[in-house]
Order: structure tokens, then C-alpha cells, then sequence
């Protein structure tokens, strides 16, 4: 019985030995079974079972504070490396992976909140799908939401079969990812909620309160951290962007002083006598590339180069819309277009093709030199009317003069000479009167424009004469209007004439370009704009020297040319077709060839005038230069005829 007891003390002892050891519990379970074979007595036995029990609780309780030491350092060394400058995102990938060794998860992820309390997935450690960082959850919805709102962590041991939990972006992810037990914390920064750190496993797994505890913690150091990482994000931005402003404002002071050095430099070629030519290569190179001026008809004034594939139509549309934004404008092609303006009136454009992209200041030079071509420009314009009285004078006296006085004529060219007029080049005369608006100011315009154009004006009746350089009247008249119709405010009749050659030609235009405008009065025309040539047939009646060969040429001149190169005969069938009442069938009977044959030169006729000459005006003027052809060419041949007679006659007489 002694023994016994000794045994069972032995045994105990060797319990607290074996606790003392922090022996593994199967130490304990190999005492007891050691004891039962002995064969003590079932006293002993039950204390013995209750010692070692109460050892288990004892070897359960040490790991359960190792667990935690092992736990506090784990969160320590977390707070230690949360301190670290990382970015939001490295700093999230941080927290995910220590918390998912840590507590042993399958799948940690945190998701942070929009403005409007929406939850977006920012990072995930341990996913198999791509939803774990695709996912969003609307206010109100899932575990994330129900732990913001609380305030404390959420968590269920089997989450498909967790009461009370509907079915959301957050349930899609769970199922994709095959996930059951599901923790979710709310990371706050004060009562601020900055987003959820979630843990997942794919078993069931149910929580202890050390756990449950630790994750507590390590949530609320990241949401600290968190909320520190995005505040100096956010001061790196701003820093970021201070010293762009800087570098920026540097960048533009260089670029002003620039800029004030290159107006300067054109300001000085201007006040030393510089053409514009020379002033507009020197600000083409400040700006890097190619500068052009036009007057308002968009005719090339001076230039520093070629500006190839210019689209002048884009471009005309864009000096408007420059000139009544009264800035520069960009148009298509990387072309910018600058008004030349002083006050109301419009003194022409900058075209511009720069080899890089302009900024603001490139822009304020380019405003600045269209200021300063426009005061150039009003300085010739003060010049003109200076030298006005004299050039006014000596349009007058051509005006005045007769063809018959030779002397006189003479006379004339060299005063005309004198003032760098070649009146021996071709001119074409413009005669304008203004339906409406100032006449002084249209006066005045009229001084700067024939300046400019290296020409002369004069006023007659209301009416403006322009005598310029050039050869097609047509062209010189729509310029005139295009330019004086919108300065004015109201239309402007024009009449042209041209060109001539000569003192001695400057009357006849005159008295040409009056009449086409008392054409157009008189056919209610007020308002447009016509020369000789444009009138057609009219103005070979108009004209002093009847220009029959320019009307033909101008009305079958293709067709004639066509016969005369490739030997066709289309004229006459034009004769025929009109003859048959423009019947192609009877021209045909009259030809003597195939309908078809008729139709296909018609169709070649139409080639070479257009498909509007089958227009009743078009056909007219056809139709009457066609007799008009015929009647020359009967002209011209019968004097052949007689003298081919006369010179036969004698040898026939002698013969017979």
C-alpha cells in the first residue's frame, strides 16, 4: 500500500517535471499509460488523470502566451515597418501579407472607400481570381459594410451559411474564390472609416479572441498608416507640382525674355526702314517657323518662305474667325492665323507654320508682331495719303487725255515713272461705288489699297477708280469688293476693264469698266461685281475695241481648240445641233451619222465647256458665238476670194 502511494506521489512529481520541461502532450499521455500497466490502484490513477489534466491546461495556457508574445512581436515588428515611407499601394501590399501569415489566412485583401461610401478592392494577397481585385460593394451591403457601420470586426465560420447575409459583389468573390470562414475589420482612423481589411480561409475556421484581437490591432495601425501613406502622397503631388510651377515659371521667364528681345529686335527693323519681307523672316525665326502676311483678299503682301500644301480655303476661314475673336487662331495642318488690325479696320493676316507646338508666350509674339506689321502698315497707309494729292493728280490728267495728244501721252509716263509707276506693264482699271456707308472712309481705304498694290486712285462721281498692276479685271474687281464691302458695312458696285498697256488706254478702260457698272445697275445688280469678259456678249458690245476673238475664245474656245489638235468637227456639229432645234435626232439627218455618234460629241462637247453650257444663258452666248465665228471667217476669206480674181482675171482674158 506504501508503495502504491510512492508510486502515485512519484507519478505526480514526474507531472510537474514534465510541466516544468514544457514536455509535448504526448509525454503525458505515455505517464498515464505507464501508470495503468503498473497496475495502481484506480485512486491513484484518477489523481494522476487529473494532474495530467490540469498540466494540459497548464501547457495549453503557455502557448496560448507564447502565441501572444509571438503575436505582440509580430505587431510589433508590423508597426515597426508600417512607419516607412511606402506608397498606398506598397504599404497595402504590406499589411495584406502580414496579416495573412500571421494569422494563418488564405486570402487577405483591403478594400478602401470612395466618397460616395462605396467599397473598391485596392490589393489582395493569396487570390486565385481576378474579382478579389475587381470588386466594389454599394453602401449598406455585406460584412464590410456591417463592421464600418459598427464599428467592430464582423466575422462568420462558414460564410455561405452565415445568417443575415444577402447577397452581394462581396458573396460573388467568396463563391469564385472557394472561400468559407470570413473576417472582416474596419480600418479607422479616429471615427474616420478609411476602408475594411478582410481575411478569408477555405475551411471552416472558427475565430479565437486573440486572433479576432491581434487583427484588431494590426487594422488599426494600417488604417493609421494608410491615412499617413495618402497624405504624403498627396504632399508629394503638391511638391511635385510646385516644382513644376517652378521649372515652369522659370522656363516661361526665359522664354518672355526671349520673346521681349525678338519684339524688340522686329520694332527696330521697323523703325530703320526694313520691308516687310525682311521683318517677316525675323520674326519667323523667333517663332521657329515660317511667317507670311496677306492683305484682306489673302494675297501674299511678304513672306519668309514657302508654307507648302497650304489649304487656303481653311485658311480664309480661320482669318475670320481671327478677326472677330481679334486673336490669334490655330487652324488645321498646325497653321495659326493672326488678325492685322488697327481699331475697326482690317489690314490683312499672319499665316504661320511653326516647326513645334506654341505656348502662351510663342502666341503673345505672335499677337505682338501682328501689332507691329499693323503699325507698319499704317504708316505706309500715312505715306499714301501724303503722297495722295499728286498720285490723285496724275490719275486724273490720265483720265483726261486723248490717245491723239502723243506729247502729251510722253509726258504723262514719265511723271509716272517718276513716282515708280511702269504704265507700259499691263493694268486693269476698277471703277466702285459704295451702295451705302462712309465715302470718306472708303476714300481713305481707297488711298491705302492702291498704295499697297503699287497703283493709283482717284474719285469720280461717288465712285472710287482704282488703276492696278495686272491682267485679269475679274479678279482685281471681287478683291475691291471683297475688301471695301465689309469695311463699309454695306455692298459695293463694281465694274472692271482690261488690261491695256499705256497711258493712251487708261480713257477706254474707264470708259469700259463705267459702263459695266451702269450694266448692273441697270439689270438691278446693285451690289455685284462684273468686268467686260464676265458680261459675255454684252460686253463685247460694251467694249471700244470689240474684242471678237477674246469673246469667242471665252464662249467655244475648247471645242475650237479641241477640232484644231485632234481634227474633229464639233463646232459643226454644235452648228448642226442648234440649226435641228437642239434636237440630236434631226442633227444627226443632218450630219448623216448614226443618233449615237451626235450624242457621244455632245457629251465631248460638255467635257470641254462644262455641263452648264446647255444653260439657256450659256447656249446664247454659244449660239452667238458661233455666227459670230462664222461671219469672221466669211470676213476674212472673201478678200482672198476677190484677189485670187483679180489676179486670174488678165491671164483669162489673154487666154481667151
Amino acid at each position: 500500500m506504501t508503495t502504491n502511494t510512492r508510486t502515485g506521489g512519484a507519478d505526480l512529481l514526474t507531472v510537474l517535471e514534465l510541466l516544468a520541461e514544457e514536455a509535448p502532450p504526448s509525454r503525458f499521455e505515455e505517464l498515464l499509460q505507464s501508470a495503468r500497466r503498473a497496475g495502481q490502484t484506480p485512486d491513484d490513477i484518477a489523481r494522476l488523470e487529473r494532474a495530467v489534466s490540469l498540466a494540459r491546461g497548464v501547457h495549453a495556457l503557455q502557448g496560448r502566451r507564447r502565441q501572444r508574445e509571438d503575436g505582440l512581436a509580430d505587431l510589433v515588428d508590423t508597426a515597426r515597418d508600417l512607419t516607412f515611407p511606402y506608397e498606398v499601394d506598397s504599404l497595402l501590399r504590406v499589411v495584406t501579407r502580414r496579416v495573412k501569415r500571421l494569422l494563418n489566412f488564405d486570402m487577405t485583401c483591403v478594400a478602401l472607400m470612395d466618397a460616395d461610401g462605396t467599397l473598391y478592392a485596392r490589393t489582395s494577397e493569396g487570390s486565385t481570381t481576378a474579382l478579389a481585385n475587381e470588386f466594389r460593394i454599394a453602401p449598406g451591403r455585406g460584412l464590410g459594410h456591417r463592421a464600418l457601420t459598427t464599428g467592430a470586426p464582423v466575422w462568420t465560420a462558414d460564410y455561405p451559411g452565415g445568417e443575415g447575409i444577402e447577397a452581394c459583389e462581396e458573396t460573388d468573390v467568396v463563391r469564385a474564390e472557394g472561400l468559407r470562414a470570413l473576417m472582416a475589420v474596419p480600418l479607422l482612423n479616429g471615427n474616420s472609416p478609411v476602408g475594411v481589411l478582410y481575411g478569408a480561409t477555405r475551411a471552416v475556421r472558427h475565430f479565437s479572441p486573440d486572433e479576432i484581437g491581434l487583427v484588431c490591432s494590426l487594422a488599426m495601425l494600417a488604417a493609421v498608416a494608410i491615412e499617413r501613406a495618402e497624405r504624403l502622397e498627396q504632399a508629394r503631388g503638391e511638391v511635385d507640382e510646385l516644382e513644376l510651377d517652378g521649372l515652369r515659371t522659370r522656363t516661361s521667364l526665359v522664354r518672355l525674355q526671349q520673346l521681349n528681345e525678338a519684339h524688340s529686335r522686329t520694332m527696330s527693323l521697323l523703325l530703320a526702314g526694313a520691308d516687310l519681307t525682311t521683318v517677316a523672316k525675323a520674326a519667323g525665326d523667333a517663332l521657329d517657323g515660317t511667317l507670311q502676311l496677306r492683305d484682306p483678299a489673302g494675297r501674299l503682301l511678304a513672306g519668309g518662305g514657302e508654307i507648302p500644301d497650304l489649304d487656303e480655303e481653311a485658311v480664309a476661314r480661320t482669318a475670320l474667325d481671327a478677326h472677330t475673336r481679334r486673336t490669334a487662331v490655330a487652324a488645321s495642318g498646325n497653321i495659326w492665323v493672326a488678325p492685322v488690325i488697327a481699331g475697326a479696320e482690317d489690314l490683312g493676316f499672319l499665316i504661320l507654320r511653326p516647326a513645334t507646338a506654341l505656348v502662351g508666350e510663342d502666341e503673345r509674339l505672335l499677337h505682338l508682331t501682328a501689332q507691329a506689321f499693323a503699325i507698319q502698315l499704317l504708316l505706309q497707309h500715312s505715306t499714301a495719303l501724303a503722297e495722295g494729292p499728286v498720285r490723285d493728280e496724275l490719275f486724273d490728267d490720265l483720265l483726261a487725255t486723248s490717245s491723239r495728244s502723243a506729247h502729251r501721252l510722253r509726258h504723262l509716263a514719265k511723271r509716272a515713272h517718276r513716282i515708280g509707276l511702269d504704265l507700259d506693264a499691263p493694268h486693269v482699271l476698277v471703277v466702285g461705288r459704295p451702295e451705302g456707308g462712309e465715302h470718306g472712309r472708303a476714300l481713305v481705304w481707297a488711298s491705302s489699297y492702291a498704295h499697297r498694290m503699287s497703283g493709283l486712285k482717284t474719285a469720280h462721281d461717288g465712285c472710287i477708280l482704282l488703276l492696278l498692276p495686272g491682267d485679269d479685271a475679274s479678279a482685281a474687281a471681287r478683291a475691291v469688293a471683297g475688301e471695301l464691302s465689309p469695311l463699309l458695312g454695306h455692298p459695293v458696285s463694281v465694274g472692271a476693264a482690261g488690261p491695256g498697256r499705256g497711258p493712251a488706254e487708261i480713257r477706254r478702260m474707264h470708259q469700259e469698266a463705267v459702263r459695266c457698272l451702269d450694266v448692273l445697275t441697270a439689270l438691278n445688280g446693285a451690289g455685284s461685281v462684273a468686268s467686260v469678259r464676265d458680261l459675255g456678249f454684252l460686253g463685247l458690245l460694251l467694249s471700244d475695241d470689240h474684242d471678237v476673238d477674246s469673246f469667242i475664245e471665252s464662249a467655244i474656245g475648247p471645242v475650237l481648240g479641241h477640232d484644231q489638235d485632234r481634227q474633229t468637227d464639233l463646232i459643226a456639229t454644235l452648228e448642226a445641233f442648234f440649226a435641228a432645234g437642239s434636237s440630236p435626232t434631226n442633227a444627226a439627218e443632218a450630219l448623216h451619222v448614226h443618233p449615237n455618234t451626235v450624242s457621244r460629241r455632245l457629251e465631248r462637247i460638255s467635257e470641254l465647256l462644262g455641263p452648264e453650257w446647255a444653260q439657256p444663258d450659256r447656249t446664247l452666248e454659244v449660239q452667238l458665238a458661233l455666227r459670230v465665228l462664222r461671219a469672221r471667217d466669211g470676213l476674212q476669206q472673201q478678200p482672198n476670194t476677190e484677189a485670187g480674181q483679180a489676179d486670174a482675171g488678165p491671164a483669162a482674158r489673154s487666154t481667151g
